[in-house]
């Protein structure tokens, strides 16, 4: 039936080689082992608060649809938030959080 892809010329694989090693600028010193933070910036907390503020259930999945942001930036800003004590930790399990504004 199928059988898979088909394997390539030794004339083709020799030009693919040969236009993939082209040398890069001299100002990317990245090694492949090098990691690098991702480039992910939560929104300022004032901004977050008066969005909240209008939520009546404060869940994840809210604030990332609300925000247009990660559910993992999402769940990090909450977090960050119940630490400052700007909001309340109501009920969840490992799947969903549900939180409160703080009185």
């Amino acid at each position: 039936m199928g059988g898979g892809k088909k394997k390539q010329t030794l004339r083709k694989t020799e030009r693919t080689q040969s236009r993939t090693k082209t040398p890069k600028a001299s100002g990317s010193s990245k090694f492949p082992g090098e990691k690098h933070a991702g480039g992910i910036v939560p929104p300022t907390t004032e901004s977050v608060l008066s969005q909240i503020k209008k939520m009546k259930a404060i869940t994840p999945y809210a604030v990332a649809s609300r925000l247009d942001i990660r559910m993992s930036v999402a769940k990090d800003l909450l977090q960050q938030l119940e630490r400052k004590g700007k909001i309340e930790f109501i009920s969840g399990s490992k799947n969903i959080k549900i939180y409160k504004l703080a009185d």
